[in-house]
């Protein structure tokens, strides 16, 4: 109880404990004989006469501390975690610790973990309203009742804990207070979740406070561990018995019976329900019931690869359940060059990134006649691979180009989800294929030429000013890693020899008006500066609305030094000062 209010004189002392019993017994009580003798008499006339009630016990009202306001456990990406309290500042469990199995760490979310539990979080509230400069501080006195308040009209973990708090404090103090205006290193530690990793075994892999470093760190062995779970990864030898246990099962939602028959293949028995449940939609929809058991024989290359679309229908998401817990995993095709196979994601993102590279090598697969003709035929590709050289080999060239025809050709959105849909756009991207796989070769080939010029300029402005130097190495490295091709969104793509060719202007009137192009970089710098410390409190994952930014400031940077290049919408700081404010809100 002391440790979950963090006081220590919730209880009173021993001292006082003494004090009470040597009032209750009598000076002949002196042992244990005596005590049971005295008290087998004493109690007929009051039982309790030796309990001390919880009000006796306490010097200090405690009555928010209740299995409510600190739970026992926390459900944390899916799974119920055990939660700790300790009131011990300096040590490295103070606060509340939630032990999280390796399994379910990348499905734990920054939200979830930000609200700590209902307990807590007036005291993290009023920390972070504490952390604000005086002007919107002022304005939400008295902060307890203000802080009462928010906890009282806002969903518990509902949103991100910072975003809500904003939102309230704009509305009550009428300032444009910006996310960063929290200083949230001003915080003590225990106001930051605790979270412990441990393996199957319980023992400890990591412990920290900061989940996306965490999750760098045990990532990948956690995405392993769920895998095994899902027990879609086939395994080898003896791998089976070990990783799964015949509590576990899948229940997967949208496959159909030709998917339950080859993951029987593959040493996994389903049983398709006896009903038609019905989608969220009120369509019916189709349930399967899988429960893992170990193969009778180590499976072979053909019960786990895949050269066709021969496994039925690919369900978008299934549940996955170890005894009572439940874990949501999502299926993908992975590519692995000869073949394709299938695994179970533990991240949506990743998921639908390996499924697209996994859909494109499934075509290619079926496509390998007219393959080795294009890969003979591509446009200027020795031209290319010389203006490539300074970024990798002319095969990783042609690779990309290939990869993005047939992402074109063949997998524009909805993708398909079964053997029908699939050899249905087979027949219908055959055709275009080759005039595709020209378009991109030009555009590769524009973009490559700007580049190298923009590389030769940029070498020879030797007196140019080392932070006009710096920041255009930046830009180029941003547009330009080795794959950029296939990295780049095709819409983007397109707009990439402009601007590289606006580097080049720029760098030609530097040599006229240095002075302007300081002056046009200084209002340039802050906008590009919040645009990357969000893209790092992003941690990785993805957000539409950022990156279609960071096209913005390309486009802004044509309008400021190449504006005679001209830029589809009209564009200035201006503007993207408030495309940023409107995107923070």
């Amino acid at each position: 109880m002391e440790h979950k209010s963090r006081r220590q004189d919730v209880l009173v002392d021993d001292e006082l404990i003494y004090a009470f019993y040597d009032q209750q017994l009598p000076a002949d009580v002196y042992s244990g004989v005596t005590l049971e003798k005295w008290f087998r008499e004493a109690s007929k006339a009051n039982p309790r006469l030796l309990q001390l009630s919880r009000d006796e016990l306490m010097r200090h009202e405690a009555a928010g501390v209740t299995s409510n306001a600190f739970p026992k456990t926390i459900r944390l990406g899916g799974v119920d975690c055990s939660a700790t309290y300790l009131h011990q500042p300096g040590d490295a469990r103070d606060g509340l610790t939630v032990t999280v199995p390796i399994y379910a760490l990348n499905q734990v979310s920054d939200e979830r973990v930000d609200w700590l539990v209902p307990g807590m979080l007036e005291a993290k509230v009023t920390a972070l309203l504490k952390s604000l400069h005086q002007k919107p501080r002022n304005r939400l006195t008295p902060l307890p009742e203000f802080v009462a308040e928010f906890v009282e009209l806002n969903a518990f973990a509902q949103g991100g804990l910072v975003d809500v708090l904003l939102k309230a404090v704009k509305e009550r103090s009428q300032v444009a207070v910006q996310r960063n205006d929290f200083k949230l290193e001003q915080l003590p530690a225990h106001l930051f979740m605790n979270i412990r990793v441990v393996d199957e075994h319980g023992r400890q892999l990591g412990q920290g406070r900061n989940l996306a470093t965490l999750k760098a760190e045990l990532g990948t062995q956690a995405r392993s561990a769920f895998q095994a779970l899902a027990a879609l990864k086939l395994h080898g030898p003896g791998d089976s018995s070990k990783q799964q246990g015949s509590e576990d099962s899948l229940e997967r939602r949208g496959a159909d019976d030709s998917l339950s028959r080859s993951r029987e293949r593959a040493g996994v028995r389903a049983a398709v329900d006896g009903g038609r449940p019905t989608s969220s939609d009120g369509q019916p929809s189709r349930g399967i019931k899988a429960t893992v058991i170990p193969p009778t024989k180590p499976a072979t290359d053909a019960a786990k690869t895949y050269t066709s679309w021969t496994f039925g229908e690919l369900p978008e998401l299934m549940e996955i359940k170890r005894g009572p817990q439940t874990l949501i995993g999502f299926p993908a095709l992975i590519d692995k060059g000869q073949h394709v196979e299938i695994e179970v994601f533990d991240e949506p993102e990743i998921a639908a990134a390996k499924h697209r590279a996994g859909l494109r090598r499934l075509v290619a697969l079926q496509l390998k006649e007219p393959l080795k003709y294009l890969e003979k035929n591509i446009p200027d590709l020795t031209q290319m691979s010389v203006a490539y050289m300074s970024l990798g080999t002319a095969e990783e060239l042609r690779d990309q180009i290939i990869a993005v025809a047939l992402e074109r050709a063949f997998l524009s959105d909805p993708l398909p989800v079964d053997e029908f849909t699939f050899k249905a756009r087979l027949e219908e991207g055959r055709a275009r294929l080759n005039l595709i796989a020209q378009e991109v070769a030009r555009l590769a080939f524009n973009v490559l030429i700007e580049y190298q010029a923009a590389l030769r300029k940029l070498k020879d402005a030797r007196t140019a000013p080392k932070d006009v130097v710096e920041d255009l190495q930046a830009q180029l490295q941003r547009l330009m890693p080795k794959r950029f091709v296939l990295q780049t969104p095709w819409s983007q793509l397109q707009h990439f020899p402009r601007y590289l060719k606006a580097i080049t202007l720029r760098l030609d009137k530097l040599r006229a008006d240095a002075p302007r192009d300081a002056k046009l970089l200084s209002e340039l710098r802050p906008l590009e500066q919040r645009w990357s410390r969000r893209l790092a409190e992003l941690k990785g994952t993805t957000d539409a609305r950022v990156e279609d930014f960071r096209w913005q400031l390309e486009e802004l940077r044509v309008s400021l030094f190449a504006q005679e290049l001209r830029t589809p919408q009209p564009v200035s700081v201006k503007r993207l000062e408030k495309v940023w404010a409107q995107l923070q809100n």
